[in-house]
This record gives structure tokens, sequence and C-alpha cells, in this order.
């Protein structure tokens, strides 16, 4: 499957070839009475991701989409390296275009831009580099050699939105977005629907940070939303999320009496929300709304291994396909039973077709669960 890998002189082979042909085959008799995997590094699909500005230990999209090619490279027997699996981290929007061309140039097979700010960059390199296969995450790019994948965000977001209708005292609740875009309005507008699904009287304050890799602005928005008598807050918001959970933790462990809740995306982000108070350990984390990133990943690197790669087309992953879901409820929360059942029942509606959740503001004017 590797291009560019034919530079050998024809003397060497031809003066090879029988000492190699007969060693292959002894090897390859061996490995097949062990029951061993007879691909070599020569032949095996090689995948590769760049991550957008968040980093590949980001705690949410980025390292989803990381956690879905180690699970990849563990299945097919391959290792982290340019004959296995890989990524390249960047910095800053300049080195998008300049990580995915590096790793078309080392020969991966398959690449993944991950996340929309990379859509101009997957369009250009993808273009360019015609013999590589690319997929991009949240964004849609028409050429042949690109898959473009997208998830019903919304779906995860409602199950968040049942979940914290049922959890607030205040009947207050806070949406924390990162970027004004497509993907958070599919987010921002689950969450609303699945709120008013439990109780139409519960308001939302929303507001973005302008940004998905801004902790402190993230911390600012959130103490402004408890100051107010928020309860609950849910973020779609990358890094910028930090700083909620921050700021979470910070004001459980000054009034360890106050409920102070939050509600993680992406990944399951309970670890996040960690504070210990005389001695014994809280988690002011909810649950998470997922987005099986890695889920994604892993399929579609084993589709396209497989000769099945779907490029020119839009793949899109919602709770039927296990693309998107809710993390396990903090065992604190008092209306956790609550929750489970009502999460279990409003999943089976989704999955079989009976309810349809809005993906954007305007489809929520006219949205009701009857």
């Amino acid at each position: 499957m590797k291009k560019r890998k034919f530079g050998l002189a024809l003397s060497l082979v031809l003066a090879a070839g029988t000492i190699l042909g007969a060693c292959g085959k002894a090897e390859e008799e061996n490995n097949a009475a062990e029951g061993g995997n007879t691909e070599t590094t020569e032949d095996a699909f090689t995948v590769a991701m760049v991550t957008d500005v968040g980093g590949v230990d980001d705690k949410s999209f980025n390292q989803s989409a990381w956690e879905g090619l180690q699970a990849y490279g563990e299945e097919v027997g391959l290792e982290k390296g340019k004959d296995g699996f890989d990524y390249l981290q960047s910095q800053s929007d300049a080195d998008y275009s300049t990580n995915l061309n590096t790793l078309a140039r080392q020969d991966f097979d398959l690449i993944f831009g991950i996340g929309f700010l990379m859509e101009g960059a997957i369009k250009e390199i993808a273009a360019q580099q015609k013999e590589s296969n690319f997929g991009i995450v949240d964004a849609l790019v028409e050429e042949p050699n690109v898959v473009s994948i997208m998830f019903k965000e919304q779906e995860a977001a409602f199950l968040a939105g049942v979940a914290a209708a049922k959890a607030t005292t205040s009947n207050k609740i806070g949406f924390l977005g990162g970027m004004e875009i497509p993907v958070i309005e599919r987010f921002e507008t689950g969450f609303k629907a699945g709120v008013a699904a439990v109780n139409p009287d519960i308001t939302v304050d929303v507001q973005y940070a302008g940004a998905f890799d801004k902790a402190e602005v993230g911390q600012t928005i959130a103490s402004s939303m408890y100051s107010k008598g928020i309860d609950v807050i849910f973020h779609a918001a990358g890094g910028t999320g930090n700083g909620l959970f921050k700021e979470a933790r910070d004001l459980k462990k000054k009034e360890p009496e106050r409920q102070v809740w939050a509600i993680g995306v992406d990944s399951d982000q309970t670890a996040e929300g960690v504070v210990e108070i005389d001695g014994k350990e809280h988690n002011v984390i909810i649950t998470s709304a997922l987005k099986r990133v890695d889920n994604a990943v892993k399929d579609l690197s084993l589709k396209a291994k497989d000769g099945d790669f779907p490029g020119g087309e839009t793949i899109t992953y919602g709770l039927s396909e296990d693309g998107v879901g809710l993390a396990p409820i903090n065992e604190e929360v008092a209306a956790k039973a609550d929750i489970e059942t009502a999460v279990a029942d409003f999943s089976e509606k989704i999955k079989n077709g009976d309810l349809v959740i809005p993906s954007t503001l305007e489809e929520l004017k006219s949205f009701s669960v009857q």
C-alpha cells in the first residue's frame, strides 16, 4: 500500500530475490502455524492525524481522536511511528498545511485533520497530494480523496440537557460555547431542547468565549454565571472549558455545601472535576456529552485498510452509530436514578426515530417532545 517505495535498484532485487523468497515463505509458514499476523511493515496500512491548537492531550476532542488511532493500531498490530500510526501537533493554524503535507510526504495512507479549523488546509493539501487519502472532522471538503466526518452533537447535548434539568435546584442553567459556528450551535440547540423537554420554565444563559483554547476566559464566564445563581453549566468549548472546571472546583472547595455542577464534552471529563474537601474526594462534574471521535477515526481507518475508503462522501455518526452518547452519571448527584431513567427513555426514542433532535436554533423554535 505504500507509495514511493520502489527505489531499489533492479539488480539488487534480482540478486536477492531467490534468497528472500525462500526466507519469506518459511517465515510465512511459521506465522501461519502460530496463528500470527503476517502483515509486514511494508504492507501495513498506516494512519496519522494532525491536531488543532488544542493539542493531543486536551482531554477533549483531539485526545479522543488520538485514542481512536491508538485503538486502530492495537487492533491491527501496529506501533506508533512512521510505519504505524502517529500524529503531529499544531501550535497555531499556520501549522495545519505544513503538518498535513509532512505526513503525506511520509507516505501515511490515511491522514486525519481534527477540527473544522483545518478545512482550508485539508482542501489545499488534498488537491496537491492526490495519492494520499484524508479525513476531516466537523467540516465538509468535496474532494475525491477526502472523507468528511460529521456528528449529531445535538443528540448527546440533548441528553446532557435532560441531566442538567433534572439536577438543577435553582432552575438556572448555563451553556458555555467556544466559537459561534455550526458544530457548537448543534450543541447549544440540543442542550436547550433537552432542558425544555424536562422543564420549559428553566432558563438557559448562553455565553461564548470566542476561542477553544482560552481557559482563563472560560473561568471568567463560569464565575459570572455561578454568581447569578446558575448551578449547572455545560460547556462545548474545548480547552476553554478547563476554566469552567477550575471555577467549579474552587467554588466547591470554598463553599462545600453549595450546589455547583459542570457538564463536560467530547470525552468523559470526570477526572477534571475532582476536588478534595476535608480529606475526602468529591466531584463537580455531573456527566459529559460524548462525541466519539475515537470510534469514528477507528471505524474509518479499518474501512480504508480493507479497501472501503469512502472518498468524496460525508459520514455522519449519531447515537445509533455509537458516535455520540452520555458518560455515566456522578454518584453524588441526588437525582442520579431519575436522570438515568430519563436518559434511557429518551435515548431509545432517538435511536428508533420517534424523536428527532433539532440541529439549529431555528429548528428548535418548533421542537416538541410530544
